[in-house]
């Protein structure tokens, strides 16, 4: 029988190769199809008395990536239609039986009396680390690259092929719990440690060393099936188990708040599962995970964070008329914190870069930055000393702007003030070559003001970096009305080389991200003027599912740029357009109290000198409210739903501005931009899946009470009166570019 996705070849000794090699993708995935085939490959080989074994590898440079994510969305549109045609309980006995598969192909896998062993030449994630789980031999080529895990939780979801259930089986329940709730993928070391895999050996002999183990007289039994199995960690009910879970109860709070249903589902599964034999427990595992498929988090997490972060990558918003563009030299003007962490990345991709500075020693300390980074990444074993000569000899540091006449890529990071830039882009045009397009790291200066120093406004584009750079996913593109589709393309062509996700912005006062954020640290000095104890306030924000409270946030961006960005809105629009309390309270920081945040290690927190404690609340803040209040009288579910609300209704306003075209460019970029409660979906994803109705009703609620910023747009009370939701009024555009 052939196979679309598998091929089999069977050796003299009865050895059965299965190699998977999906065609048509780069990696291996788990489809509907690979899913069915490897089932009749399973009865086949378990049949079939010739066959004395199977070794499954891959026929690709990576074993699996796991599961193909816009299935489950498919199966979460087909219980939709049952439930209206059938009834609730026809669709919920569909969901179970169609999502438990996987876990019930493998567990015929597992108890075939044939031996399987896993032959791992590479990365295997998630459902494709869950059929590794279930051979009963994993072997892996030696290879740094591979990375073993199970991420589902990043995307709402959890393991559904045995992994809740196998893991907690192998390692010790503390460390399967680490790589369940965390996603964490672990090395090849790592992994051998701790036996998820049990050898690793050449990749040349990979498939020889898989074979003679069945040879030798493998065992064809996995040790949860022998008799007299005990756990790594001990029953459940013992005090090794009952120093786990009820300790593990208690971090997972902490971490998540209880946002995220998944990890609950995690939690449960595993201190279930582990209290009853694997049969019993794989359907326990198979009932939570039907449940959280029907859960908006995951919905929400699987479309923003899977298929939209995917779409977007892959150059959703590509300009279809421009042929591939690739950046090979790169000059950025400004070797600054910034502009030096932008030519790290870019060497990192490959691009030569020329850092430009006004002197020598300014340039040079641009590359010394880069320097650190990568030193700081070898002192954790990252990277090796290779890597750094590799990516410093990609890098020329000077102050001659004449270093910019071979590039296809300028990019200016100077200060936001439009006399520094202005004079900028007055030397650096003259030596641009024929085609080069030249881009602004502006963070906050509308890119059409920046353009009319620009003789040729269709090569101008923004490309705004968020800091720290080598850690942010997220890039903003931003198109002035004269931007031309080679600017546009370059600009994504050249994210894509440096492994970033871009988002395509029209131009606008703060763009998207830092119209949406900046009104969530101010909401925190919002607060802060109303008397909520600062403790509060940020503990609040995490509660409410964002990264970081909103003082730490803005000490972060650094108080006297928070001070500046005002200065220069209240100069452009008027008194009005600055909370005037809000800029009295920055003055007595920055230009009083000179505390400028963590640059200067005092900023609403105290910072302790590196390498000795954590930092705290700087204990001054309390004199510089204009009241106090008891914080027993203080609505925490009120504060949460301002966090979250004020940030999406300024992130609807931008729809209304026409400076978000697609959804998903703002919920990708909420969510990688600033951290926007990822278990939402992101900004607009908080709004449709709460209804648009209730959403503005909500907003009238609040706006009642604290003001104008919660004004709902005309855009969303029109929505509102029909349902609309932002994937139905605006739907994303079709996927121009592979």
């Amino acid at each position: 029988m052939a196979f679309k996705n598998f091929t089999i070849e069977t050796d003299a000794d009865g050895i059965a190769l299965l190699t998977w090699d999906s065609p048509g993708r780069s990696m291996n995935v788990l489809d509907v199809t690979s899913i069915e085939e490897l089932g009749a490959i399973v009865e086949q080989t378990t049949a079939d008395a010739a066959v004395k074994g199977v070794v499954i590898t891959s026929g690709k440079d990576a074993f699996c990536a796991g599961a193909d994510l816009s299935m489950l969305e498919g199966l979460n549109k087909t219980f939709a239609e049952l439930r209206k045609s059938k009834g609730e309980d026809a669709a919920q006995q569909m969901l179970f039986d169609e999502s438990r598969k996987l876990s019930q192909i493998l567990r015929k896998l597992e108890t075939s009396g044939k031996p399987w062993v896993a032959a791992i030449n590479g990365l295997a994630l998630g459902g494709g680390f869950e059929v590794t789980l279930a051979c009963h031999h994993r072997i892996a080529a030696d290879n740094p690259k591979t990375k073993l895990g199970l991420p589902e939780i990043k995307v709402g979801l959890f393991p559904g092929g045995g992994g809740t259930q196998r893991l907690p089986r192998i390692l010790q329940p503390a460390d399967a719990m680490q790589m369940l709730l965390k996603g964490e993928q672990v090395n090849l070391a790592k992994a051998k440690a701790s036996k998820i895999v049990d050898a690793i050996v050449p990749a040349a002999d990979l498939i020889q060393a898989a074979k003679d183990w069945i040879k030798g007289g493998g065992k064809a039994v996995a040790p949860w099936d022998e008799k007299g199995f005990k756990l790594p960690g001990g029953p459940v009910f013992s005090k090794q188990g009952m120093m786990i879970f009820p300790a593990g109860n208690a971090i997972y709070r902490r971490e998540t708040y209880d946002n995220y249903p998944a990890a609950r589902a995690i939690m449960s599964c595993a201190y279930e599962g582990l209290l009853l034999p694997i049969d019993a427990a794989l359907r326990v595992e198979s009932r939570y995970f039907a449940h959280i498929l029907q859960s908006k988090e995951a919905a929400a997490m699987i479309r923003s964070l899977f298929i939209s972060m995917q779409e977007l990558n892959k150059g959703a918003r590509r300009p279809q008329n421009v042929p591939p563009t690739k950046v090979k030299k790169l000059a950025i003007i400004g070797a600054g914190f910034m502009g030096a962490s932008v030519g790290y990345v870019s060497a990192k991709g490959g691009i030569e870069v020329v850092l430009i500075d006004r002197d020598q020693e300014s340039a040079d300390k641009g590359k010394a930055h880069c320097k650190s980074v990568i030193d700081g990444l070898i002192a954790k074993g990252r990277a090796k000393e290779a890597d750094r000569d590799a990516i410093l000899g990609r890098i020329t540091a000077t102050p001659d702007y004449n270093a910019i006449k071979d590039c296809d890529l300028v990019i200016e990071a100077v200060f936001e003030d439009r006399k520094v830039k202005a004079e900028t882009y007055a030397k650096a045009q003259p030596l641009l070559k024929e085609g080069a397009i030249f881009a602004s790291n502006t963070s906050t200066l509308p890119i059409n003001s920046l353009a009319e120093e620009f003789q040729d406004q269709s090569k101008f584009i923004g490309i705004h970096f968020f800091s720290p750079v080598e850690k942010m996913m997220l890039v903003e593109i931003i198109v002035g009305k004269n931007t031309g589709d080679v600017a546009l393309a370059t600009a994504l062509d050249y994210v894509r080389q440096i492994s970033k996700t871009p988002i395509v912005v029209n131009d606008s006062r703060g763009f998207f991200a830092n119209r949406c954020v900046l009104r969530f640290t101010a909401e925190g000095l919002e607060m802060l003027m109303e008397g909520i104890p600062p403790a509060m306030i940020e503990n609040v924000a995490k509660m409410a599912g964002m990264p970081v409270g909103p003082l730490s946030l803005a000490d972060e961006v650094a108080l006297d740029l928070v001070l500046k960005i005002m200065k220069a809105t209240e100069a452009d629009l008027g008194e009005q357009a600055v909370d005037q309390q809000q800029k009295k309270l920055m003055i007595e920081l920055v230009e009083k109290q000179g505390r400028f945040g963590r640059k200067n290690a005092k900023g609403f927190y105290d910072y302790p000198e590196k390498g000795k404690g954590q930092k705290s609340l700087w204990q001054g803040i309390a004199a510089l409210q204009p009241k106090h209040l008891d914080p027993d009288t203080v609505d925490i579910e009120e504060l949460k739903q301002r966090f979250l609300v004020v940030q999406a209704v300024e992130a609807a306003r931008t729809v209304e501005d026409h400076v978000i075209t697609d959804p998903r460019e703002a919920d990708v970029g909420s969510i990688l931009g600033f951290g926007f409660a990822p278990f939402t979906g992101g900004t607009l994803s908080y709004i449709d899946f709460m209804g648009t109705k209730e959403f503005v009703a909500l907003c009238h609620k609040l706006e009642a009470k604290y003001g104008s910023r919660f004004t709902p747009p005309k855009l969303l009370e029109d929505m509102a009166k029909t349902g609309e939701t932002f994937y139905g009024r605006f739907p994303p555009k079709k996927l121009a570019a592979a």
